[in-house]
């Protein structure tokens, strides 16, 4: 399951003073609050949840839409993205919450599988180690993304998901809040997949990712579990690519093992793969100019926590310094793009159309669109340098 609109991390829905309190009246909006009913009572929502849940929230908030807007993992380059996520102060008390959380991720390690370093890497990401919850509420945050269309797909099973979580009495409507998306607790869970992975680990009937550390720790190490993690492979490695490199092999479209990379002279830029089985794709988040990663079906359950190469980089790195291993080798290139913001959407639109996914036509060029391109370029036999060029534009706009 994809999880979708994910997130700021809590900490900046925290602090943006001017989050817009409930309040004020707006007919139109109270409207379709109500018309919401309907559908809720069809999922076997109560009336009463309903009203309690609804209760008070009569105004859109537009601190949720502005934020919506601004996703520091999808707005910022990989690089940008890494220098606020993975910070000195995070990496220190990641490695003083692996001292004293120890036993805890020893236990969660056996019974799920899933290494304690990404475990807090996703905690100190998501909310600065449940210092940074998210003070927004969590009802008026969804229904204002159901309001305003555009991610209204979204917003919909959400509300229905938090109305169940409301209604189980775990949560209060008073302390039911979260982030601007309705992200929720210390690793901020949206509401389906707290109905879906939540687990009780400390066995007090409460599924609390709110209170209960552990409980919101077992439910990611349970959600990465289910999404495809494995003990048996790291989330990937920074590499070093042989000089004579095919680049067409870039992409999650060309998998291959450790041992069929290592044949063609692939390498990490430290040590050695460890003897580790598993296959593997290459992805360059800001380019060939930049850091490459191989990266394993890991990196994928990451992914699936928040659909950003961004996000599941700044995981992987931040559990590595975590785990005492030094910072990225290569050095992250400066984007200067010569195409325009029009012309860049243009561009990945236009590479869709082509049958090459760039992961969204956004105008950002991420990992996704630097495959799509060399894709695209090895398809009309070009030179693979994978820079997108107002001269590639042009050969893109030709039909066939």
């Amino acid at each position: 399951m994809k999880r979708e609109f994910l997130v700021l991390s809590a900490a900046a829905a925290l602090t943006m003073a001017w989050c817009a309190p409930a309040g004020a009246y707006d007919a139109g909006f109270r409207k379709f609050v109500e018309g919401l009913w309907p559908v809720v009572a069809q999922a076997k929502i109560k009336r009463q949840t309903f009203e309690r849940g609804f209760a008070g929230v009569d105004e859109p908030d537009p601190a949720v839409l502005k934020l919506a807007d601004n996703q520091p993992e999808f707005t910022s380059t990989t690089s940008q993205y890494l220098l606020k996520a993975v910070t000195p102060a995070r990496i220190e008390t990641g490695k003083a919450m692996l001292r004293e959380k120890a036993a805890l991720l020893d236990a969660l390690e056996k019974r799920y599988g899933v290494d304690r370093h990404i475990l807090l890497a996703i905690w100190g990401i998501e909310s600065n180690f449940g210092k940074d919850k998210g003070s927004m509420g969590v009802m008026r945050s969804l229904a204002t993304l159901a309001y305003h269309g555009a991610r209204s797909n979204y917003a919909r099973p959400q509300i229905i998901a938090a109305l169940r979580i409301l209604q189980s009495g775990v949560v209060t409507p008073q302390s039911f809040t979260g982030s601007w998306a309705g992200a929720m607790g210390h690793t901020q869970f949206i509401p389906t997949s707290y109905m879906a992975f939540a687990v009780d680990y400390t066995g007090d009937g409460v599924r609390d990712i709110w209170g209960s550390e552990a409980d919101a720790l077992a439910s990611t190490a349970n959600y990465l579990a289910k999404s495809g993690w494995s003990p048996s492979r790291p989330w990937g490695w920074e590499i070093a690519l042989p000089q004579d490199f095919d680049r067409s092999l870039i992409g999650r479209a060309r998998p291959r093992s450790i041992a069929e990379w290592k044949k063609i002279g692939v390498r990490p830029v430290r040590g050695d793969f460890g003897g580790v089985e598993a296959k593997a794709f290459i992805i360059v988040p800001q380019g060939l100019d930049g850091p490459a990663f191989l990266v394993t079906q890991n990196f994928n359950a990451v992914m699936s926590y928040n659909d950003s190469h961004s996000y599941a980089v700044a995981v992987g790195h931040l559990a590595d310094r975590i785990a005492g291993k030094g910072p990225i080798v290569a050095p992250w290139p400066e984007q200067a793009i010569e195409l325009s913001f029009a012309e860049r959407v243009e561009m990945q639109k236009r590479l869709i159309g082509h049958g090459f996914p760039t992961g969204g036509t956004d105008g950002r060029f991420g990992a996704r669109t630097y495959e799509a391109i060399l894709a695209f370029q090895k398809k009309r036999r070009l030179a693979l340098d994978g820079v997108p060029t107002r001269a590639l534009l042009v050969e893109l706009r030709k039909g066939g």
